[in-house]
C-alpha cells in the first residue's frame, strides 16, 4: 500500500554556491560521513550531493512533513546498495515518524544532469487486513 509519493528537484549551481558558501558546516548539516563520502570521490561530486539533497526533500514529502517531524537531515540517509541502487535508511525522528505512519520500505528514484538533481520517493506501508 502506497502511503505517501514525493519529487524534488535541486539546481546544481545554486546547490554548489551554499556548499562553497558554508562548507563543512553545511554538508554535517544535511548529509551523513557515508553521504559526504561516497559524494565526494564522485567526478561530479555536486552533482552526487544535490542528488541526495533532492532524495531526502522528495522523502521529506512523501511524509508530508510540514510540522517539522523530522528533526535532522541526517536522519533520513541515502546510501547504495552493491549494483548501485539508491537505498533509504531511516534514523532517529524519521525512523520514529516512519513506524508511526506504518512505512515498511520506502523505494527512490533519482538522477542529475549538469544543470538539476532530481528524486521521488515512494513510501510503502503494510497492507491493510480487510474486514469480512
Amino acid at each position: 500500500m502506497i502511503i505517501g509519493t514525493g519529487i524534488d528537484i535541486v539546481e546544481i549551481d545554486r546547490f554548489r554556491d551554499a556548499v562553497k558558501k558554508w562548507d563543512r558546516s553545511f554538508l554535517g548539516k544535511i548529509f551523513t560521513g557515508r553521504e559526504i563520502s561516497y559524494s565526494t570521490k564522485r567526478r561530479f561530486k555536486d552533482q552526487h550531493l544535490a542528488a541526495r539533497f533532492a532524495t531526502k526533500e522528495a522523502v521529506l514529502k512523501a511524509f508530508g512533513d510540514t510540522k517539522g517531524a523530522v528533526k535532522k537531515w541526517t536522519d533520513i540517509e541515502i546510501t547504495n546498495d552493491k549494483n548501485g541502487k539508491p537505498c533509504v535508511s531511516l534514523h532517529g525522528s524519521a525512523e520514529a515518524l516512519g513506524k508511526k505512519k506504518g512505512v515498511r520500505e520506502v523505494v527512490v528514484s533519482m538522477s542529475h544532469s549538469r544543470n538539476h538533481a532530481v528524486a521521488n520517493a515512494i513510501l510503502i506501508g503494510r497492507e491493510r487486513k480487510r474486514k469480512g
